[in-house]
């Protein structure tokens, strides 16, 4: 190999070497904004009922836990469900008894377009325990609630029963400063919360109605109920709110005096001050590499001709 040919490979060996200094830069880059990529879409929920009793039969010589959840769905994995009535085997003498029957009972939830909100609505609502196959524990006309978080806004919640309400078969008047508290000789006790709503900056979550129940119906111990009922839960979390994309620089105003034209030079500035400006961007450190990957390799070449020579 003679001099020449050694040079004109140093020279390719240099440019390959630039190529690759430059393409390994962008590539560098995309790899670590993609890393900050998100995927939280946000979550809802909604249940209908939702059961926590310990029911006693027999001198509570037999116990089983009524544990129900009737209606629940979750977003994004599922959107919604529709049912009257949820039955629980093995009570009130082995014969099938429905704990919830209504008219309507519905739940929803959602997560789409930077929204995500849980909802409930029910009508004609009746409520049984095992041991009041006749006497509902209660009877409302319409029950609702719904809970809505949206991406860069405040959630918010919201429940409410409608209508006329009827506990152990007593006509009431919920409130929502406290409690209502009912008894009934003979058969028991139902306290109920009204409306319970919560929210934070990214949460939300609404309960209509929930009851902490004691009954004992004639104080025979055939079907002793103690626990809490929930009816018409929904909850949600707030997507993750989109990145604002930056703002474009703003022209200057060729109107405006106090600014110089973009092709006027201020008077008194070195002439290397335009192209110190313009010769800095995003990929000078790239030609940069390069730049010094060809002097290097050039000054190799030359140096090993001369020993050559």
């Amino acid at each position: 190999m003679n001099s020449n040919d050694f040079r004109m490979s140093a020279r390719r060996l240099a440019a390959v070497a630039t190529a690759t200094v430059l393409a390994a830069g962008p590539a560098a880059l995309a790899g670590a904004s993609a890393a900050h990529a998100t995927t939280d879409q946000g979550r809802a929920s909604a249940v209908v009922l939702r059961t926590g009793l310990d029911v006693s039969l027999l001198n509570k010589t037999v116990n089983l836990p009524l544990a129900v959840s009737l209606n629940e769905v979750q977003a994004p994995q599922s959107a919604d469900k529709t049912a009257l009535s949820a039955r629980l085997d093995g009570v009130d003498g082995g014969k099938p008894f429905t704990v919830l029957g209504a008219d309507v009972a519905a739940a929803k939830a959602t997560v789409a377009d930077g929204r995500a909100e849980g909802s409930v609505d029910l009508a004609h609502v009746k409520l049984h325990l095992p041991g009041l196959p006749l006497l509902s524990l209660v009877e409302i006309d319409a029950v609702t609630s719904k809970a809505t978080c949206e991406a860069g806004k405040q959630p918010t919640a919201s429940a409410n029963v409608l209508g006329a309400v009827t506990a152990l078969g007593k006509r009431i008047t919920l409130s929502a400063g406290g409690p209502t508290v009912v008894q009934v000789p003979a058969v028991g006790e139902v306290r109920l919360d009204l409306s319970k709503r919560e929210t934070t900056s990214r949460t939300a979550a609404a309960t209509a109605l929930e009851l902490k129940v004691s009954v004992n119906p004639l104080k025979l111990n055939v079907a002793e109920v103690e626990g809490t009922v929930t009816l018409a839960k929904a909850t949600c979390e707030s997507p993750a709110a989109p990145a604002k994309p930056s703002e474009p620089a703003k022209p200057a105003d060729p109107a405006d005096p106090a600014k110089p034209a973009a092709d006027v030079k201020p008077q008194g500035a070195p002439a290397q001050a335009d192209l110190a400006e313009t010769g800095g961007n995003s990929a000078t450190p790239y030609i940069a590499g390069g730049a010094l990957a060809l002097v290097l390799a050039g000054g190799g070449a030359v140096a090993l001709a001369r020993r050559r020579n």
